[in-house]
C-alpha cells in the first residue's frame, strides 16, 4: 500500500464508475446462481469469465498469491474464503467479494446471498450488515472525519450485540486495489482525517454474530470467527464528491 492519499479527477471517478458498472453487472448474474448443491468454484467460474469477456481482469487473482476470482466465504468464514469444491446447502450464507481492473483502474464490492431459506437469525446479521453499510455512507461528505463514517456502522451494530470485525478493514481504491486511508468499521466521531472532495474508499463492514475476534485456517487465507459464528460482509466502492456521496458500484 502506497503511503499518500491519492485523489481522482472527475474523469478517474467516471472511469471508476463504469468499472464498478461492470462489477455490479458480474454480480447480478453471479448471484443467479447462488442455490444448494452449487459449488464455490462454480461461481468463481462463471465471474472470471463474465470478467475477462467484458476485457477487464479479476483483481484477485494472483494478488499475493491468491488463487482465485472470487473470495467466497461460507458460514462462520468471514473473509478471502478460496473457491472450490464445497456445494452450497440451504441454509448456508456465502459472502462473495470480488474486484477487478478496468481502463487502469479498480472496482471492489462483496455481498453476502442466502442459500435458499435461512434462519430467521441468518436473516437478521444479513439485513443488519447491509444496513450498517449504508448508515455509513450516509455520513460521506467532504469535510466528515472518517471517524464520523467508521462510527456509523458500530452504532448501528451494537443494539443487536454483534461483533464488529477489527482486524480488517475498508481502505483507499483507485490504480490499486489497496490504498491509503484505512476505513475501520468501529471509532470515535469527529476524529481522524477529513474526507477530501475525490477521495475513493471501499467501506466494508464484516459483522459476527457473536465475538469480533478472528482465526485464520491453514490455508493462510480463509479468516473465520473464532467462536464460529456467523459472518456477513456487504462492501461498495464510494467517490467522494462536492454533491455527496457516488455509489460506484451501484447498478
Amino acid at each position: 500500500m502506497s503511503r499518500r492519499i491519492e485523489l481522482k479527477s472527475a474523469a478517474e471517478i467516471q472511469k471508476m464508475r463504469t468499472a464498478g458498472k461492470l462489477l455490479r453487472r458480474v454480480f447480478n448474474e453471479v448471484a443467479k446462481l447462488v442455490a444448494p448443491g452449487v459449488t464455490t468454484a462454480d461461481l468463481d467460474r462463471h465471474a472470471r469469465k463474465l470478467i475477462e469477456d467484458a476485457g477487464a481482469r479479476p483483481a484477485f487473482l494472483g494478488y499475493h498469491g491468491f488463487p482465485a476470482t472470487l473470495c467466497t466465504s461460507v458460514n462462520d468464514e468471514i473473509v478471502h474464503g478460496i473457491p472450490g469444491n464445497r456445494k452450497l446447502l440451504e441454509g448456508d450464507i456465502v459472502s462473495v467479494d470480488c474486484g477487478l481492473v478496468l481502463n487502469g483502474f479498480y472496482s471492489d464490492t462483496a455481498t453476502t446471498f442466502a442459500v435458499g431459506q435461512i434462519s430467521e437469525a441468518a436473516q437478521t446479521l444479513l439485513r443488519v450488515t447491509e444496513e450498517s453499510l449504508y448508515k455509513a455512507i450516509e455520513k460521506i461528505d467532504v469535510g466528515t472525519r472518517i471517524g464520523t463514517v467508521s462510527h456509523a456502522v458500530e452504532a448501528h451494530v451494537a443494539p443487536y450485540n454483534f461483533g464488529v470485525v477489527r482486524e480488517y478493514t475498508g481502505h483507499g481504491i483507485g490504480r490499486s486495489m489497496h490504498e491509503p486511508p484505512q476505513v475501520p468499521n468501529f471509532g470515535t466521531p469527529d476524529t481522524g482525517f477529513r474526507l477530501q472532495e475525490g477521495l475513493v474508499i471501499a467501506v466494508e463492514p464484516m459483522i459476527n454474530i457473536g465475538t469480533w475476534r478472528t482465526e485464520t485456517l491453514d490455508d493462510e487465507w480463509t479468516v473465520v470467527t473464532a467462536d464460529r459464528s456467523l459472518s456477513a460482509h456487504f462492501e461498495h466502492t464510494i467517490a467522494v464528491t462536492a454533491d455527496g456521496p457516488l455509489i460506484l458500484t451501484a447498478e
